[in-house]
């Protein structure tokens, strides 16, 4: 299998981006094209020893975070991202990773491979560690407002995907809202109630924004907007959890005894809401494979990211998810 790697994407490019993808195919046993500026990319990956498995595809450009996507692809045809999903679609490449501009990566994906058949928007699926496990949660940011079908085909592609890569077994699915009962929510929320209400998933009604780390409900769908705030709110107050944590048993004797004593518990529960152990979020609705991965992304995360990838080729989940949405009715 090969995956191609922006190099070039996110704030730690390309060293860390590198470092991920050297532990990726020593894990893995996958070939890597790396994607960016060959100079830079040779003297990041020189400090490791020799990588039959990984390879350069030079080019100049990259789409930078603050660039509009669309504009900056029109402009920059060189640009990192979007020559790593034309070497999908030359057949080079099996998927693409990349920690750069998200909405230039969802942009350079649907440019490049098209929409599986049957879906109007492709979207984010983030995979949320929680208590019980991980969670889905999509829309993350590909789509600001949605019609009801569109939200329904985003619960079916999670489905196939949850499915497939994350080992779930009729994962139930519910509709972020203002509340539990069917009447709460928007016009489109309570439209799309209706829709999910019909079909063969098992779907459970609408969720709260405090049942996302519960992990009771699997698979959460919601718009773009509202999905992109929930997801960096409960990513914060993880992050800000662990700080308060480590701030209270550090500022007296018994506290730093307990962190003492209990430190392999307390290291076991931040691993368990790390997000670097799945690395980055599937782009769904692509007829082809793509990893959004944070910007600050660690080697870990791109690590991480790259194995769903490959998860996500060998289960076939783009026949899997074509299949549901063709025989899923609206």
């Amino acid at each position: 299998m090969n995956v191609a790697v922006d190099a070039m994407g996110g704030d730690h490019a390309p060293e860390l981006v590198v470092q991920g993808a050297v532990d990726a195919v020593s894990e893995l046993g996958i070939n890597i094209i790396l994607v960016g500026h060959e100079r830079r990319m040779a003297k990041a990956l020189s400090g490791y020893p020799l990588q039959d498995r990984i390879s350069f595809h030079h080019c100049e450009d990259v789409v930078r975070m603050e660039e509009s996507p669309l504009k900056a692809l029109r402009k920059k045809k060189d640009a990192s991202i979007k020559v790593a999903f034309d070497l999908v679609k030359k057949g080079r490449a099996d998927a693409v990773i990349s920690a750069g501009n998200s909405g230039a990566t969802l942009a350079a994906g649907v440019l490049a491979l098209g929409r599986i058949k049957g879906v109007e928007r492709p979207a984010i699926a983030a995979i949320v560690p929680t208590e019980r496990g991980p969670i889905v949660l999509i829309d993350v940011g590909a789509n600001v407002d949605c019609r009801p079908s569109q939200l329904f085909q985003f619960g079916i592609m999670a489905n196939a995907f949850a499915c497939s890569c994350l080992g779930m077994k009729d994962p139930n699915v519910g509709l972020l809202s203002i509340g539990e009962e069917e009447s709460k929510g928007n016009e489109q929320v309570r439209l799309a109630h209706e829709l999910f209400d019909k079909s063969d998933l098992n779907f459970v009604g609408n969720v709260e924004g405090r049942d996302i780390l519960s992990g009771k409900v699997k698979i959460i769908v919601c718009d773009g907007f509202v999905g992109n705030v929930a997801l960096k709110l409960t990513e914060g107050a993880v992050e800000a959890m662990g700080r308060v944590i480590e701030k209270e048993l550090m500022s007296s004797f018994l506290g730093r005894a307990a962190l003492m004593l209990g430190r392999e518990s307390i290291y076991k529960f931040i691993r368990k809401l790390d997000y670097e152990v799945h690395g980055g979020a599937p782009l769904l609705g692509i007829n082809g494979v793509g990893m959004i991965c944070h910007g600050s992304s660690s080697a870990k995360a791109i690590k991480s990211a790259i194995s769903i990838a490959v998860q996500y080729v060998n289960n076939r989940v783009l026949e899997k998810m074509t299949l549901q949405l063709k025989t899923s009715k609206y």
